[in-house]
């Protein structure tokens, strides 16, 4: 059975072990994001660019007054993440991130 906490202030996906599940709900959809190792995931969710799991490498967030923050995934910021190493996405505002405590210890 798989435990997820609730993360409130974010998370630096660099710090998770490679393995990780990350639970992102945004304003308009909900992501499953697998960590690889340091900026490097496997990501799903949006129906046109990954509606299975996709290589992509985690850029940062930006929060609502414009500071962006490298490879960090919290509540109130966008994503920023490219996939196949060259096409840029970003997300809508995030509402939750829930990180898997058995895999990110």
């Amino acid at each position: 059975m798989t435990t997820y906490a609730e993360v409130l202030e974010g998370v630096d996906l660099k710090i998770l072990r490679p393995g990780s599940l990350i639970d992102v709900e945004t304003t308009s959809r909900h992501y499953l994001i697998e960590c690889l190792g340091g900026n490097a995931m496997r990501i799903s969710g949006h129906p046109e660019f990954c509606p299975a799991p996709v290589r992509a490498t985690l850029q940062g967030s930006v929060d609502h007054r414009g500071m962006f923050e490298t490879g960090v995934i919290g509540p109130g910021r966008r994503l920023f993440f490219l996939l196949d190493e060259h096409i840029p996405l970003k997300t809508s505002s995030v509402l939750s991130v829930h990180v898997d405590l058995g895999s990110a210890l």
